[in-house]
């Protein structure tokens, strides 16, 4: 009646095990009574008593002892199912007020660690869950700010020379005309990035020579780098073969070396490296320069993350060129990485063998 009533897993809890408790009372006292009270009877006989008289003295003593033991244990029990119930349904209850924060847009919400080992792990589960909703809903946000951003500053370029173009301000000369290019192509340029990661494919999976691709990547890297002051240093085998898309691998080594030469110290030198391990393939560009903060580092492959003081807005890119070699690689099976210490940065990514 009790669970009927009001629903609730504690309300049930307590009634199957009073349920319990009553059976095995029931049981013992029926034992007792019944079973006890016809071998009392029969041993007093024997014994010279009357029937009568055995059964007075047994009513007078065993029965009462059983009835009076049986209400104590009645209400031990219904105490005692009650903290059980309690004790499990209190995780529970707190799991569903916690479910109901994150639903309502409060991803701060946790549960704490306590009760059974099952309830135990359900929280940390629960807990894993919320502060990964909770990484998601912050990235996000950063995801439309920075996006934002990054169209506010060339459109606005744009919006100005066209303003003072129409107004009169400045002339229609070649220069502008190559300044508005310059603002459209940038805008273009982060289309693709956007539709690069927004597409997340695997592309098509072949054999290669991956070494081959790497040195194609650098010979379109080297101009660049020569006229930023860098030397392009390769330490690679004759061959390597391995499995990947030639088109996204490419861009995967192609975004590794500009950000490279972006963010290397004029005079310093870029190694780029491959090997094969046991398991997988190993590709690494490192340069030399100012090293990322070890905070930055778990940051620097998500989107338009960008890491303050050296590495800013200020040397151009849209914070989308690491993000997209994660999700290339990541689809292709492989995994990234990157290091920054004593003077050198290196990023890296792996394929399966």
């Amino acid at each position: 009646m009790i669970a009927r009533r009001t629903g609730g897993i504690a309300a049930r809890i307590a009634a199957a095990a009073l349920v319990v408790a009553g059976l095995a009372i029931a049981i013992l006292a029926v034992g007792v009574v019944v079973i006890g009270g016809r071998s009392f009877a029969d041993l007093m006989t024997r014994h010279g008593e009357s029937a009568a008289s055995s059964q007075a003295m047994f009513a007078d003593t065993v029965v009462w002892v059983v009835l009076a033991t049986t209400v104590i244990a009645i209400v031990a029990a219904m105490v005692l199912a009650g903290m059980l119930a309690a004790r499990l349904a209190r995780p529970l209850q707190e799991i569903g007020a916690a479910a109901r924060q994150i639903a309502d847009g409060d991803y701060g919400a946790r549960i704490p660690r306590r009760g059974p080992d099952e309830i135990v792990s359900l929280s940390d589960s629960f807990n894993q869950m919320a502060a990964s909703l909770e990484e998601q809903e912050r990235m996000r946000r950063e995801f439309i700010a920075n996006a934002a951003h990054e169209l506010r500053t060339p459109l606005t370029n744009l919006q100005g020379y066209l303003e003072a173009l129409r107004d009169g301000v400045i002339e229609p000369d070649r220069a502008t005309f190559e300044s508005l290019w310059d603002e459209a192509e940038r805008l273009v340029r982060l289309s693709h990035s956007l539709d690069t990661l927004a597409a997340g494919d695997k592309g098509a999976i072949v054999e290669l020579d991956l070494v081959a691709a790497i040195r194609a990547a650098v010979e379109l890297a080297r101009p660049a780098a020569t006229a930023a002051g860098l030397e392009l240093v390769t330490e690679l085998p004759p061959t390597l073969d391995a499995r990947g898309d030639p088109d996204q691998l490419a861009q995967v080594i192609g975004n590794l070396l500009q950000n490279a030469i972006r963010y290397s110290s004029r005079g310093g030198h870029i190694s780029i490296r491959a090997e094969r391990r046991p398991a997988d393939i190993l590709v690494s560009v490192a340069n030399t320069g100012e090293e990322i903060p070890a905070a930055d580092l778990p940051h620097i492959f998500e989107r338009f993350y960008r890491v303050e003081k050296s590495r800013d807005r200020a040397h151009g890119g849209a914070g989308i060129g690491l993000a997209i070699v994660r999700q290339l690689v990541e689809a292709a099976g492989g995994s990234v990485g990157a290091e920054s210490r004593d003077g050198m940065t290196r990023f890296w990514f792996s394929l399966p063998a």
